[in-house]
């Protein structure tokens, strides 16, 4: 089963253009609040109509504004999970999951609940109302209900959003449970990178109603192709810069305020440079190209690691560097670098930088 997708959409000053097709495969949309994220999925639900483009699921034309075609939404067959779950507060939890199977006959009703129920471990709940339910219980009842009626897509909106970060973890591997074993093709929407990443092999970045990156999760957090996507992914050392020798791919980091050689293959014409936090190296001599003297000018203590941040030493001009930010874990800070008073270097390995247009 198939989702194609190539619409616009404009709402006041906001545009959306989306085009993208996803298989039977879950594929992680990903992007800052306001991005277009949740606009995709309402187009594709039905519950916002696109200017123009055209929808196709599973080989059925859902929209189409050149033939005129928009199949209302309760036709779709479009399992859609809400951020805040949209679960029908007079409705008891069993009735909650027949809500969109409500013309079967009462006895096929049932079963289906009661498999659907069972299906996220909640059929000792089913006659209990919402508000008796925490917020994971409401999440597994709003995911049986969107399975209820056997969709050819499901539709997942920040659906970790709503619950605390004790019950996150558990959450998300009971979902990845249940969106494995879906046969449809499945879009989750979230602005939380690790998630994202951790759930979805394929993933698509959008950025003020554009998508900006589309494909491997590891093709992209590994060589983003724009400043935008590598803001988006979370990479924190970036740097302009200009071209001393393209021949043998040298490159000046100007905020960085050093010369670095990077993979030649992987050589265009670049606008910026960048690496991440857990791709830098800290070594005790200086071994060969790449590698700086540098200083420790603060560092910061995470839950499983420790965050430096590192200024290489340069005798350039007087201009104001970036510090680069460098992850490592709190045993290899305490054995080998806490009391350490001797020089240390900074090195980065060719293969791990990566360049970027605008």
């Amino acid at each position: 089963m198939s989702i194609i997708v190539d619409i616009e959409k404009t709402i006041q000053s906001f545009h959306l253009k989306a085009k993208f097709q996803v298989e039977n495969q879950p594929l992680g949309i990903l992007g800052a609040s306001g991005s277009g994220k949740s606009m995709i999925l309402r187009c594709i639900a039905g519950l916002i109509t696109p200017d123009r483009g055209r929808i196709i699921i599973d080989g059925k034309t859902m929209f189409d504004s050149e033939k005129k075609i928009n199949v209302p939404s309760r036709e779709r067959s479009i399992g859609y999970l809400f951020q805040n779950y949209a679960l029908f507060p007079h409705l008891t939890v069993a009735q909650n999951v027949a809500f969109g199977i409500k013309k079967m006959p009462k006895k096929e009703q049932d079963h289906i609940v009661e498999e659907r129920l069972s299906i996220v471990r909640m059929e000792q709940y089913k006659n209990r109302y919402p508000h008796q339910l925490s917020g994971g219980q409401q999440q597994r009842v709003a995911l049986a209900r969107a399975l209820a009626i056997e969709p050819v897509a499901l539709l997942l909106d920040e659906p970790f959003s709503a619950l605390d970060n004790h019950l996150r973890k558990q959450m998300e591997q009971e979902m990845l449970e249940n969106v494995f074993s879906f046969r449809g093709s499945t879009l989750f929407v979230s602005h939380n990178l690790e998630e994202t990443y951790r759930i979805c092999e394929q993933i698509m970045i959008i950025h003020d109603g554009d998508i900006v990156a589309n494909g491997n999760r590891n093709d992209i957090f590994l060589s983003p192709p724009t400043l935008e996507v590598a803001n988006i992914t979370g990479c924190s050392n970036i740097s302009r810069v200009d071209v001393v020798d393209r021949n043998m791919g040298k490159i000046k980091a100007l905020d960085w305020g050093c010369e670095v050689f990077i993979d030649k293959d992987r050589f265009e014409t670049p606008m910026y440079i960048g690496i991440r936090s857990q791709h830098l190296k800290l070594i005790k001599e200086k071994q060969g190209d790449n590698t700086f003297l540098c200083s420790v000018a603060a560092v910061e203590e995470r839950v499983h690691q420790m965050l430096l941040s590192l200024k290489i030493d340069s005798e350039e001009d007087g201009r104001q560097r970036k510090l680069l930010q460098f992850e490592m874990s709190k045993e290899d800070w305490r054995s080998q670098w806490e009391a350490y008073a001797g020089d240390i270097y900074l090195q980065f390995d060719p293969h791990s930088l990566f360049l970027m247009d605008r």
